[in-house]
């Protein structure tokens, strides 16, 4: 018997001891869902034995950084580093009395087929934690939920977590759990407020927001859904499609910098005058040598960036890359939204982070709530990048480049149209 020192945020406590198959956790940034939801499942790991849990993304890989980090980090913070094992191929934690922790994800038939299979070493998977939730389709949440079933041992039961930050009020688990009641359904609201270890440079940070983007602190401080009315973009739609280069008559990078926001950089391809947004790199805290090392695309397609950032454009530069600054001038943000709201723009399920903010980028209020033209100046890191990806287009017409080359084949085919309290934890 091993006893640990648990620190955790009140408001978390009551979810500790839910049954219901489903808990639904959203929050704002910062309020210190994920980092809850880690302790919780180490603790319930190493009390239960026969539980096994699945932590999922919609892209796998993004567990990484994400889930896997941060049960880790729980585990060496709970001191119990000596009852488990790390793995990395496949990325896994194994926990001395059999119990697993596995990854999965949802990005394409693939990952779905995989995840469909997964079993753990001993027993049922009985748990499932969706991280960034609002990711995933109806659909991948349909084949998550099929995927627990089967008798359990006495004692064990089949829970699902998700844990997200509020989108648009039309998202799918809004309707499904919030808008209706369900016994089986357990919901829950937090903010940074309730977060008792917040930092005090974020805590002041947000509540300065509130001043400055009181339309943005509604949803990223308050936790609350977004608003529907007011979104920029409503011309878009999210589905597969075929990416080879020659189903398209030209193709464009376009690359927002960040580091504490996100860097945004994105492969846009375009047909008959629609959008196609192919792949995404969208990561924080990564240096531009990081992305750079991780880039594998094309390097003679031209790159739009931020020309704010020519020090950094000089480095993508120097490792082959076709990178250019985007000319800026009063209007030209306007000029580009106004563009592609008079385009069909297609983005595959996997660009999650393109999605997040398409759907929820809107116009900012003024002191009276009426709607201006200017978007409002957070949350817009890929919309940035798209914006640049199109600059040629909207400024005149493409260079010569513009025209992927084309391979030829022996046969024909169409292009087909693309419609704190403390708490000590007993461990037995």
């Amino acid at each position: 018997m091993q006893t640990v020192n648990l620190k955790r945020n009140k408001i978390f406590a009551p979810l500790w001891s839910a049954k219901q198959r489903y808990i639904v956790m959203l929050g704002s940034a910062g309020s210190g869902k994920s980092v809850d939801t880690a302790q919780f499942y180490i603790t319930r790991i190493l009390n239960d034995v026969g539980r096994n849990l699945l932590c999922v993304r919609k892209i796998s890989q993004s567990n990484v950084n994400s889930t896997y980090n941060e049960l880790k980090k729980a585990v060496f913070r709970l001191g119990v580093q000596d009852l488990f094992t790390f793995k990395s191929v496949p990325l896994q934690i194994d926990c001395i009395n059999g119990n697993q922790i596995i990854f999965g994800g949802m990005n394409d038939d693939g990952q779905r087929e995989k995840l469909k299979s997964i079993t753990a070493s001993k027993g049922n998977i009985t748990d499932v934690w969706i991280e960034e939730a609002t990711e995933i389709t109806q659909a991948d949440f349909e084949i998550i939920d099929d995927r627990l079933r089967g008798v359990l041992p006495n004692g064990l039961f089949y829970q699902i977590r998700l844990t997200f930050n509020p989108v648009s009020s039309s998202h799918w688990i809004k309707k499904v759990f919030f808008d209706r009641a369900d016994k089986n359904v357990l919901t829950h609201k937090s903010t940074y407020r309730d977060n008792a270890f917040c930092d005090s440079a974020y805590y002041n940070r947000m509540e300065r927001r509130k001043e400055t983007d009181p339309e943005g602190y509604k949803i990223y401080g308050l936790g609350e859904w977004g608003e529907t009315n007011g979104l920029i973009f409503s011309n878009f739609i999210i589905e597969d499609f075929k990416t080879d280069d020659i189903y398209f008559d030209h193709i464009r990078y376009g690359q927002d910098f960040g580091f504490n926001h996100a860097n945004a950089l994105l492969d846009v391809a375009f047909k008959d005058g629609e959008v196609f947004v192919r792949r995404e790199i969208y990561d924080r805290e990564k240096t531009t040598d990081e992305i750079i090392s991780f880039c594998d695309w094309d390097k003679n397609v031209p790159m739009y960036c931020d020309s704010a950032e020519p020090d950094r454009i000089t480095m993508w530069q120097r490792s082959g890359f076709n990178a250019l600054g985007v000319k800026k001038y009063p209007g030209s943000v306007s000029s580009s939204i106004d563009w592609l709201k008079g385009r069909k723009i297609h983005i595959r399920p996997e660009c999650v982070g393109t999605i997040s903010e398409i759907s929820q980028w809107r116009w900012r209020k003024d002191s009276n709530g009426d709607i201006t033209d200017l978007p409002v100046p957070f949350g817009d890191d890929a919309m940035s990048a798209l914006r640049y990806a199109c600059c040629e287009f909207i400024d005149g017409e493409p260079l010569p480049f513009s025209k992927p080359k084309r391979k030829i084949y022996n046969f024909s085919f169409e292009i087909p149209k693309a419609d704190y309290d403390k708490e000590e934890i007993v461990i037995i």
